[in-house]
């Protein structure tokens, strides 16, 4: 899943695709690399983020969709995900082509975002956060980690089927660097496993996040490295969709692992 923000203050990419021309072009290039998927988002998630409003984030994301999908002579090859916490944003995406709500709240902001997607017949991606983008970093600490998260998607799960969306069209992530401390990033990886019971596709966004500064002090220009060997792990560990901004290195580190992963006895 390749990431593409239209946003200005993204942690990594704030900036660099607020221009319809520059956002398409990204969005051709990924393809090129091996992305399998493109999640468009219009507002940022970083650690302490103020949000915009709504008519903001439907300004920047729905031109996007609706030029890659309607606005060219052959609609997009790969599928569109929204990244949004928005009901109506998700309408809107979801009338101009997007397939996949990625909500970070998982369906807890606005819970009629489950309904928008049942509706539409799209996929959703669940997942665990704590507070909201602003507040998260300010209580990290849990009793038990990966059994409060999976019970939390657990619930998101069951909220998503009660609303329609089938099992096989559901996905969660554990929400690596969302309320959590750079020890609990490392320990969710790890223990990727531990989400099997759930049994949806597990999506891991690890890349570039600012656990690999605080834990190893590695600057964000240079947490490539660390981003591939996230990836490598989680796709060891289960996940079935990687989050990236670094699209072709890690398909390639991801194919090795998942080789790998396929060669267990």
């Amino acid at each position: 899943m390749a990431i593409l923000n239209i946003t200005t203050d993204s942690f990594f990419d704030g900036g660099r695709y607020d221009r319809l021309e520059q956002a398409v072009a990204r969005a051709d290039a990924v393809v090129a690399e091996g992305a399998d998927i493109l999640d468009v988002g219009g507002e940022s998630t970083r650690p302490g983020s103020e949000g915009v409003s709504q008519s903001e984030e439907i300004r920047r994301v729905i031109p996007l969709i609706l030029r890659l999908t309607q606005g060219r002579d052959a609609p997009y090859s790969i599928p569109i995900s929204v990244d949004t916490t928005r009901a109506e944003v998700a309408r809107q995406a979801l009338e101009a082509g997007a397939q996949i709500v990625n909500d970070v709240s998982g369906g807890t902001r606005e819970p009629e975002i489950l309904k928008v997607a049942a509706e539409a017949q799209a996929g959703v991606i669940l997942m665990h956060m704590r507070g909201t983008p602003r507040s998260m970093q300010a209580d990290v600490t849990y009793d038990d980690l990966l059994s409060e998260i999976r019970d939390f998607l657990a619930e998101r799960c069951a909220a998503a089927t009660e609303a329609g969306i089938p099992a096989d069209r559901q996905a969660v992530d554990p929400g690596v660097g969302f309320g959590k401390s750079p020890q609990a990033c490392l320990e969710l990886l790890a223990n990727l496993q531990q989400f099997e019971g759930l049994c949806r596709s597990v999506l891991i966004g690890a890349s570039r996040k600012s656990f690999m500064g605080e834990a190893f002090g590695h600057d964000i220009s240079k947490r490539l490295e660390g981003s591939l060997a996230s990836a490598a792990v989680a796709t060891f560990r289960g996940a079935s969709i990687l989050r990236v901004h670094d699209v072709a290195s890690t398909r390639r580190a991801a194919d090795v692992a998942a080789g790998i992963r396929g060669a267990l006895q």
